[in-house]
C-alpha cells in the first residue's frame, strides 16, 4: 500500500508540474505594410507655422526575446524654432516589437515637455501575462497586447480593403499603467493634398472614450495611404486653442511605392 501511494503521488506532481507548464502560442501576423530602413518624417503645424517635428524609424536589432526576432522602432519628436523659448519638447519613445507577431517586448519612453517629464521602462513577459512598469509593479496583461508605439505599426497590418464605411477596428494598448482599448472607425475614401502631392487615402476618425482628452470623433481626423504601405500621412486634431496638423513630409526605405496621384 506504501508502495502504491508513492507512486501516485509522484504521478500527481508530476501532473501537476506538466499541466503548469504550458507552452504559449504567440500569433503570427502578416505584414505586408513595412520594413526595416523605413523612416517617416512629419511636420506638426499650429496654424500656419511649423512648431514641430516627428520622425518614425524602423530599425533592426540584435536584441531578441527569448529565441524570438525583434525590429527595433523609435520615435522622435521636438518643436521647432520660435517654440522652443515657450515649450520646448524633447520626446523619445521606443519599442522593441516581436518580428512574426508585431507586439512589444520592451517599450521605452522619455518625455520633456515644457519641463513635464516622463520616463517609463516596460518590460512585457506575455508568457506570463504581466507586463512590469519598471518600478517595481507588474499589471496583467491579455496576451500580444500593444503599447503606444506598436500600436501605430500593428494597425498598418489590418486589413483595410475588406473594411466597409461605419465599420471600428479594436485593439488593446497598455499605457501609463493601464489597458486601453484603442478603436478607429472607417469613415471613407478620399484624395487628400498635402505639400508633397496629392494621395488616394482612407480616413478614419477615432472612437472617443471616457475619460480621454478629446471629447468627439471630429475632434481628430487620420487619412492612411490607400496602398500595401498603409502610411498615416495627415492628421488633424482640435485643442482648445485652435488645430494642430500633422503630415509628412519625407520617407524613405518604404516596403512598397507609395500611393500618389498623378
Amino acid at each position: 500500500m506504501k508502495n502504491w501511494f508513492f507512486v501516485w503521488s509522484l504521478v500527481a506532481v508530476l501532473f501537476g508540474m506538466t499541466s503548469s507548464t504550458s507552452v504559449v502560442t504567440y500569433p503570427t501576423v502578416t505584414n505586408k505594410a513595412f520594413q526595416a530602413g523605413e523612416k517617416l518624417r512629419y511636420r506638426i503645424t499650429y496654424g500656419f507655422v511649423d512648431a514641430g517635428e516627428a520622425v518614425l524609424e524602423v530599425k533592426k536589432t540584435t536584441k531578441k526575446a527569448g529565441e524570438r526576432e525583434l525590429l527595433h522602432m523609435k520615435g522622435t519628436g521636438k518643436t521647432l524654432g520660435g517654440f522652443n523659448t515657450f515649450f520646448k519638447v524633447n520626446d523619445v519613445y521606443e519599442s522593441y516589437i516581436d518580428k512574426k507577431g508585431v507586439f512589444p517586448w520592451q517599450f521605452v519612453r522619455r518625455v520633456d515637455e515644457g519641463g513635464h517629464k516622463v520616463n517609463q521602462d516596460y518590460t512585457f513577459k506575455h508568457d506570463k501575462l504581466k507586463v512590469n512598469n519598471g518600478n517595481g509593479k507588474e499589471f496583467a496583461i491579455p496576451l500580444a497586447i500593444q503599447d503606444m508605439v506598436s500600436s501605430f505599426y500593428y494597425a498598418r497590418t489590418l486589413d483595410f480593403k475588406k473594411m466597409k464605411v461605419g465599420d471600428v477596428v479594436e485593439f488593446k494598448c497598455f499605457m501609463d499603467d493601464e489597458i486601453w482599448p484603442l478603436k478607429i472607425k472607417f469613415v471613407g475614401d478620399e484624395v487628400i493634398h498635402i505639400r508633397k502631392g496629392k494621395f488616394n487615402c482612407k480616413k478614419f476618425v477615432p472612437v472617443v472614450q471616457k475619460g480621454r482628452y478629446f471629447k468627439s470623433e471630429n475632434d481628430v481626423n487620420f487619412w492612411v495611404t490607400n496602398d500595401e504601405n498603409r502610411i498615416p500621412i495627415f492628421i488633424r486634431a482640435k485643442i482648445p486653442v485652435g488645430v494642430v496638423k500633422l503630415h509628412l513630409v519625407e520617407w524613405e526605405g518604404l516596403k512598397h511605392e507609395i500611393n500618389k496621384v498623378k
